[in-house]
Formats: C-alpha cells, sequence, structure tokens
C-alpha cells in the first residue's frame, strides 16, 4: 500500500514534519493493511460482550487441547511453558521503581510541554512509562506534541537539555526542603539512568488525525507504535537501550498475537532483528487473566512482563458482570490489591511471570500503581506516605520486581523499599504452577462483603465529574479529589487517570440498575440503611456534588470550565449510568466531545453513539472533527 493510502488531516504533516517524517509515512502505509485486523478483533470483543450479556455467562478458560488463535501454539504448551520467550534485557533487569505519566502538557509551548520529559527522566526511576494512552490528553495535537518531545529528549536535542537543567535545578530545590539534599548530582549523567518506555493506546481506540483514503478510521496502536518505534528506534540502539513499549487492555491471547504480528512486521520493515522491540503488557482485563500464560506465549521473544493495574482491572470485573444482578461492588475505597477478586488476579499474574519458557526464561512482575503526591498538610502526607510504603512493602513481599509511582516526588520516597532488598528483581521466586479448575474461576469474579454508602457514592460522583471536565481540557492525569474535601489539606490529590474515571462510573451503573443496597444510614442523605440506591437518588447526589463543584473556586474547577467542559461531563455522566445496556467505554463519549464545548452538539453526539451501539452493535470512535 503506497503513501496515498493514507490521509492525515489538515496540514499536520507540514507543522509535525519531525513526527511525520518520511520514514514514518513510509510505515504506516506498509503497516496499513493490518487495520483491518484491528477492526475485526474489536468486533469480536463486542460480539462475545453481547453474547455473554445474553446469555448469562461467564468467562471461561480456553481448552487445552486447542491452538491459540492467530498463532500454531497450543493451549496446553502455553501453559507448560513450551514457547520461546524472552531474554530479559540489562536495563530491565532492574526496575524497582518506574514513572507513569504523559510527555507533554496541553496547549502549551515546546518548552513548558517537554518539562514533563524532564521531571520523568531527572526523577531517579528506573524506568519511565510516557503515556500515550489514559494518562495522555487527547485535545488537538497533543498526541503528536507527545510523540515530538519523546523524540528530542532521546536524541538530546537542545531544547531538552536546556529545559533538563532548569528542571534539575528546580527537582532539587524541592529535594532540599522535603529530603534535606539535593537528588541529583550530576543532571546530564542522570538523564541516561531511566529506561525509557511507552504506552501506545490500546486497540479499542483510534487515531484522531489519520484515517485511510476510503474513509476508514486507523488504529490508534498502529499509529502509536509506528511513530515511536521509527522515530526512536536508532537513537535508542545507539545508545545501548532497549525499545521498550507497555500495551494495554489486551483481552485475549488472539489480540496478543495480532500485536505480537504488527510489532514483527514493523521490525522486518526496519531491517530490525526480530524481538528487538520488548513489551510490558498491562493485566487490566478480566478475561486476560483467564489466560496469562497463551499471553505470554503468543507475544513470544517480544514479551518481558506484566504489571498488576488495579483501576481498569476493576472496571473490566464489572463490564464482564454487568448482567450479574448479584454482582455489586463495594464502594470503590474498599476494593484494594487484597480484596476478594483482586487479590486472587495479582496471584495468577506473579505465578505466570515465574513459570519458565522452554529456556527457562522467567518474566517481570511489576506491581500496581501508587497515585499519591506529597503535596498538603504535615499530618495529611506523613499518613499517605505511611500507606504509600506499606503497599510497596506488600508488593514486595509477594514478588513484585518493582512497582509504579503517578508523580516524580514519589520515587524517592518508595524506592528505598527495594534498594534495601537490594536484588535486581524477583525472577524465579518459586510460587505454584497455575491451575485451571472452576475454584480458580470463581476466585477471579469473588466479592468480599464490604461498605456500600452515600459518603462512597459521593465520592464516586464528584470524581467522575471532575474527571470528565478534565479531559475535556486537555488533562486525561489530573490530581483530584471529591470536593467536600476540597480545602481539607490532611486530604491529599490524588493522580487519577482514564481508568479510575471510568470505574466510579461502572460502580455506580451497577448501584443503579442492579438495585444495590446501602449498608449504613445517612443522616444528610436522608437515607436508612438497606436502602435501594434508585433513580431518584442517583439525581439528587449528582445534582448536589454538581453544585459543589460549580461553587468550587478556581484551584479545584476552573473557571472557564463551569460553562464548557463540567456541563458536558455532568450529560456524559448522566447518560452513561442512567442507559439501561451498559456502555463498553466510557472513554469514547469523552473522545466524540474532544475540542467541543457546545451542550448541544455534545448531547446529540451522545445520542448518536447510544443509538448506533444498541441498534447495530457499533461503537463510534474515530473523530467527528474530522477533516480533509
Amino acid at each position: 500500500m503506497n503513501n496515498s493510502a493514507i490521509i492525515i488531516r489538515d496540514n499536520l504533516t507540514e507543522v509535525y514534519e519531525d513526527v511525520y517524517s518520511s520514514g514514518v509515512l513510509e510505515a504506516l502505509a506498509y503497516m496499513a493493511p493490518f487495520n483491518e485486523e484491528v477492526k475485526k478483533l474489536m468486533n469480536i470483543r463486542l460480539r462475545r460482550r453481547k453474547e455473554r450479556s445474553q446469555n448469562e455467562s461467564r468467562i471461561t478458560f480456553l481448552n487445552p487441547e486447542t491452538n491459540i488463535p492467530g498463532t500454531n501454539i497450543k493451549v496446553s504448551d502455553a501453559r507448560e511453558g513450551n514457547f520461546e520467550g524472552a531474554e530479559i534485557p540489562s536495563d530491565l533487569q532492574r526496575q524497582w521503581i518506574q514513572g507513569t505519566g504523559p510527555g507533554a502538557k496541553p496547549n502549551a509551548s515546546l518548552e513548558s510541554s517537554i518539562r514533563n520529559v524532564a521531571y520523568a527522566l531527572l526523577s531517579g526511576a528506573d524506568g519511565w512509562m510516557f503515556d500515550g494512552e489514559d494518562a495522555l490528553g487527547q485535545v488537538s495535537t497533543m498526541s503528536l506534541d507527545n510523540q515530538r518531545n519523546l523524540k528530542l529528549a532521546i536524541h538530546k536535542s537542545p531544547v531538552f537539555l536546556s529545559v533538563a537543567e532548569e528542571v534539575a535545578t528546580q527537582m532539587n530545590n524541592w529535594s532540599r526542603i522535603f529530603f534535606g539534599q539535593d537528588k541529583i548530582q550530576d543532571w546530564r549523567t542522570q538523564l541516561n539512568f531511566t529506561t525509557k518506555i511507552f504506552r501506545a493506546r490500546g486497540l479499542h481506540l483510534d487515531d484522531r488525525h489519520i484515517r485511510l483514503s476510503d474513509g476508514a478510521s486507523f488504529s490508534a496502536s498502529i499509529a502509536d507504535l509506528v511513530l515511536y518505534v521509527v522515530n526512536n528506534a536508532s537513537a535508542l540502539i545507539s545508545a545501548g537501550s532497549s525499545i521498550v513499549l507497555y500495551l494495554p487492555k489486551i483481552q485475549t491471547a488472539e489480540e496478543a498475537a495480532l500485536w505480537n504480528r504488527m510489532i514483527s512486521a514493523l521490525e522486518s520493515h526496519l531491517e530490525l532483528e526480530e524481538g528487538t522491540v520488548k513489551v510490558y503488557v498491562l493485566v487490566e482485563q478480566l478475561e486476560a487473566t483467564y489466560q496469562l500464560m497463551e499471553i505470554r506465549a503468543a507475544l513470544g521473544r517480544h514479551f518481558v512482563g506484566y504489571n498488576t493495574g488495579r483501576w481498569d482491572y476493576i472496571n473490566s470485573v464489572s463490564d464482564a458482570m454487568a448482567w450479574d444482578q448479584s454482582f455489586i461492588n463495594p464502594n470503590i475505597e474498599s476494593i484494594g490489591m487484597t480484596y476478594g477478586y483482586m487479590r486472587n488476579y495479582e496471584d495468577r499474574v506473579r505465578r505466570a511471570v515465574n513459570t519458565p519458557d522452554m529456556n527457562g526464561n522467567f518474566a517481570l512482575w511489576q506491581g500496581g500503581m501508587e497515585p499519591n503526591i506529597p503535596v498538603g498538610s504535615t499530618e495529611g502526607v506523613n499518613s499517605s506516605m505511611e500507606k504509600a510504603l506499606a503497599g510497596a512493602e506488600r508488593e514486595l513481599s509477594e514478588g513484585a520486581s518493582g512497582k509504579w509511582v503517578a508523580h516524580w516526588k514519589m520515587v524517592h520516597i518508595v524506592r528505598p523499599v527495594w534498594e534495601k532488598k537490594n536484588e535486581a528483581n524477583q525472577m524465579g521466586r518459586t510460587f505454584e504452577r497455575l491451575s485451571y479448575t472452576q475454584e480458580d474461576a470463581d476466585g477471579l469474579i469473588y466479592l468480599e462483603p464490604a461498605p456500600r454508602t452515600i459518603r462512597g457514592a459521593r465520592n464516586l460522583l464528584s470524581v467522575g465529574l471532575q474527571y470528565g471536565n478534565a479531559f475535556g481540557q486537555g488533562m486525561q492525569a489530573a490530581a483530584l479529589k471529591p470536593a467536600d474535601f476540597f480545602g481539607d489539606e490532611n486530604v491529599l490529590y490524588l493522580m487519577e487517570d482514564m481508568a479510575t474515571g471510568e470505574i466510579r462510573l461502572s460502580i455506580l451503573w451497577e448501584w443503579l440498575h442492579k438495585h444495590a443496597e446501602i449498608t449504613s444510614a445517612d443522616v444528610d442523605a436522608g437515607v436508612e440503611e438497606g436502602a435501594i440506591f434508585t433513580q431518584e437518588l442517583f439525581d439528587k447526589l449528582l445534582e448536589e456534588e454538581y453544585d459543589k463543584l460549580l461553587n468550587a473556586n478556581n484551584k479545584d474547577v476552573y473557571e472557564a470550565s463551569k460553562v464548557t467542559t463540567l456541563p458536558i461531563a455532568k450529560s456524559i455522566v448522566k447518560k452513561y449510568v442512567g442507559e439501561e445496556k451498559k456502555i463498553p467505554w466510557f472513554i469514547d463519549l469523552l473522545n466524540i466531545n474532544l475540542n467541543n464545548v457546545d451542550l448541544k452538539m455534545a448531547d446529540k453526539r451522545i445520542d448518536l453513539y447510544i443509538k448506533l451501539l444498541n441498534e447495530k452493535g457499533e461503537r463510534v470512535t474515530e473523530n467527528l472533527d474530522f477533516t480533509i
């Protein structure tokens, strides 16, 4: 397929000539035939979801006597480790702390935007996952700004080095106050410490700037894979660094096999040895937990490890069990990594990575996210940091080789947990082999008794509304807390991204449509213990929490957003939670309203989305503002 098959909107090939280089355009055209395969698998996803709902059937393990779809690997062989995996490269052997966040800011100059990358690479994190997905805003051309900033940083351009020197001074000023010492001794040397990692957008998302000449929307996964690898492969290899990706939202080994074929095809096109690109997989979907060894096998020489993220996974469990009236989650605060189905999920992941492949290779387990930011009152910071350290200690004891943090200020707070153990990783630690019984399957959806309160509902609503508003403003990662705690410095802001917004609405949907019982009385709301969470109660709480945001100061809710993106966020929350048939992706309703501040237009687009989903089983995923 030649370059004419790819259409890039407006004049972006000129404005972003450094990002859309000739090599990138050639590779996009070469990879374009995979777009049809991506669309096919996404249609299969929706059909599988619909059939489970109609048949009221649970997810099950694969038949061990069959081949993994899209491969010639037998399921039973994958489970036994009879496949060729990857050796872990030297710069991934020790990943005690990985930071995560976007490499760009919305509506910012290059010098301001690229500071995000400087903070990351000077943070002291062993690796930094520069996010192209859940935490990266997609307003205007932010996805391209992200790619540009990463390219400039990886190639150590003068503009990046100048900004990095300034940022190092600022970071040391904070370190002296907080730790009593500088944490950056030589900023130029420090830039080489952190392994660069990029999270591509998931297979369920479309790119906002590219489509095919036949009018088909174009997979964001293909776009991100091509732009990052083509622009940076040579520089990374020359520096002795690995080319590393995080792959999100994979549901099945068949989808992993498609990723494997795409990556191998790009390696071949660039004349790289197969297996040069390494990938972590975020275990964010319930179905993936039933196919962990199969996913490892399908990705073969590319696979290096799993990550156990909390928020997306909770949401996937909620979505997979939407048909089951008895499956109702408690307050989000109760669903930690030791809760019921979460405990069993984590246990399967650690056992999967420490099952050797045919060459005796193990894989890495990177623990979950620490969302705290050490900004607030002394009491609040101390309390939150104690919880953060306790969480890290627990993951270390369970066998994780490291964990994530959502802010650079957390790196040197949490990293000492692994420094004290002073082992590069915990690969090869002995755990029981995975089993595939009904008891195992039941454990992955095991609910434990926990509170379901009006306070919990307010928190869900408040943060859900704020997240939708932040998304519309271009901040897919935002420091948020419930409105009732605005001004309370003892309650810290937490870094929230798409997944944290999505699970809040999913739980509210459960409570409303499954007639959840409130477990304790709430005098202020006039709700008694055992009361049912009704539409009337939801509407009442929604209006009250929305009013709090309208009356909040500019620090917590931008004044301009109160008449632009906040009303749209409210409409999305109301329709998402109120829709009888659960909508598969909250992000869809947000994406179709990016760069739109007209509430009437937003409602029209939301109604179109719901109509097509209900009548044709189709998702609207393309950029509705696309112009040729």
